[in-house]
């Protein structure tokens, strides 16, 4: 939940939980907001520290377990030091890169008194832009190139870049790729935009990059989409444009880096460019088109169970440009981000770092929250699902009327995938359910289960009726539809 109000507000959420089991907890959550650059702050409570230098109830060593995860944390060793500590993890979580911030507070400490009183709120500030001089040499790159691609990441995203892109692409021509986390930075309804890549399999997408000669990443961090899946020869000129130097990767070496304020040194090139920048790719459009063919080919399949793409075509219909849906980790991630455009930056969150199952149903509640204006979709596995289905309990106490939609099909599907795929056969992928309906209905949610593809609209619909209870749509997914697609991918690998 404080990881997706960062994500969606780009300031700190918080959670907070007790010492020991509480602590442990907390991990695998703030682990997935660290590496998905979402500014969080985690307190957690500890023992007395009369009683931390020996064996003791609950006491375990917590700073120690969360510091590979979080951008900095501490313990309060005196009540005087607490607006420093607070302000400087809110400080730091919300800083360029966002992240992870941990506070530990002792129970003696906690009940103390202090005269220190909060720090006033941070002052604004400008980050650094890029110099004119590194401005000027990927101008000439990029007017040196033939058919260069941007491939737009979570950076993008984070830092209101999308502006910025837009007046790039309308300038150049150039098309852009979005990553799984870039997914809105440049609007799917833009006619350069190439929608998302990252599919573990070779895509329309993978022969852009393929063609490409030079390549602009903005906003990317390696682990949305390895260097080495879309540099195979390492024959691509790149320019790095970022708040952070480039990391190293034998396939991801840098010609020219813009470090500094994402928006600022776009808007830089975009002040500078000329004609000599405008680029014609037919190649780049003819793809696109093989793309937008893929995204509506099943947009009218009545089968049952449900096609993923018709799932999507219905969900993307219902859904304004800027209503938000949350995706949780499975095949239906994989399906999202290639079948599920998206309009607007933000309005599709995607966990694609740290990749942890669970992020859907407490994500929903999350952005319902935050935002109870708009459509609020958690899409989430069966398996994801029943991860953390207790999150419904304080769905329906705060009356957050959050949409659920399962895809159920009794296995974790993205596993059953990678095994066919790899082996010919699955093995132990495949579990027994409860009655999803049911169990959603007794922790006193709007439950719905889907008998046709004609049902789903009429389901989403009813759900979004709700104003004080959370929906749960349940739908039988066909994911025979996984290796279809593979194989597809394997024909375009052919040609």
């Amino acid at each position: 939940m404080a990881e997706v109000y960062g994500r969606l507000t780009g300031q700190p959420g918080v959670c907070l939980a007790t010492l020991g089991p509480g602590a442990t907890n907390l991990v695998t959550g703030v682990a997935n907001a660290n590496f998905d650059h979402a500014p969080i702050v985690a307190i957690t409570g500890q023992g007395s520290t009369r009683r931390l230098h020996k064996q003791s109830h609950q006491n375990m060593d917590v700073v120690s377990m969360f510091r590979p995860i979080t951008k900095w944390n501490t313990s309060v060793h005196s009540p005087g030091t607490i607006p420093e500590i607070v302000h400087k993890a809110f400080k730091l979580a919300a800083a360029e890169k966002p992240g992870a911030t941990h506070v530990e507070l002792p129970e003696d400490i906690a009940g103390r008194d202090t005269a220190q009183v909060p720090f006033r709120a941070p002052a604004r500030f400008r980050r650094p832009v890029p110099d004119p001089e590194t401005v000027g040499r990927a101008l000439a790159l990029l007017g040196e190139s033939e058919a260069p691609i941007v491939l737009a990441g979570n950076g993008c995203i984070r830092t209101r870049t999308s502006r910025e892109l837009n007046a790039f692409v309308e300038n150049t021509g150039i098309f852009v790729a979005n990553t799984f986390m870039g997914k809105g930075a440049l609007s799917a309804d833009n006619a350069r935009c190439l929608y998302a890549a990252g599919l573990g399999s070779r895509d329309h997408v993978t022969e852009a990059f393929e063609r490409a000669d030079l390549v602009l990443c903005i906003g990317y961090d390696m682990i949305e989409w390895p260097p080495d899946r879309w540099n195979v020869g390492r024959d691509k000129r790149i320019i790095h444009i970022d708040f952070e130097p480039a990391e190293v990767d034998d396939h991801y070496q840098v010609d020219v880096e813009l470090v500094g304020d994402l928006a600022s040194g776009l808007a830089a090139i975009n002040a500078r460019l000329g004609p000599e920048h405008r680029k014609q790719t037919a190649l780049y459009r003819h793809l696109r088109e093989q793309m937008t063919a893929d995204l509506h080919e099943h947009d009218n399949d009545d089968s049952f169970p449900m096609k993923p793409q018709r799932i999507l075509s219905d969900l993307r219909a219902a859904l304004r440009a800027e209503d938000i849906l949350i995706s949780d980790v499975g095949a239906h991630k994989m399906w999202v981000a290639r079948h599920y455009p998206v309009y607007q930056p933000g309005s599709c969150i995607i966990s694609n770092g740290f990749c942890s199952m669970g992020i859907a149903v407490p994500g929903a509640i999350s952005a319902k929250r935050t935002f109870p204006g708009r459509r609020v979709v958690g899409l989430v596995g069966d398996g994801g699902f029943l991860m953390n289905v207790q999150e419904l309990a304080t769905a329906v106490q705060y009356r957050i009327p959050a949409t659920i939609l399962v895809w159920e099909d009794g296995a974790y599907g993205l596993i059953a995938w990678k095994q066919q795929a790899r082996y010919g056969k699955t093995s132990h992928v495949e579990f027994a359910n409860p009655d999803l309906v049911r169990v959603s209905e007794a922790f006193g949610c709007h439950g719905i289960r889907v008998g046709s593809a004609a049902e789903l609209t009429p389901a989403l619909e009813s759900a979004f009726d709700e104003t004080d209870r959370p929906s749960v749509i349940v739908v039988d997914v066909d994911y025979t539809e996984n290796m279809k697609l593979t194989q597809h991918l394997g024909e375009l690998i052919s040609h």
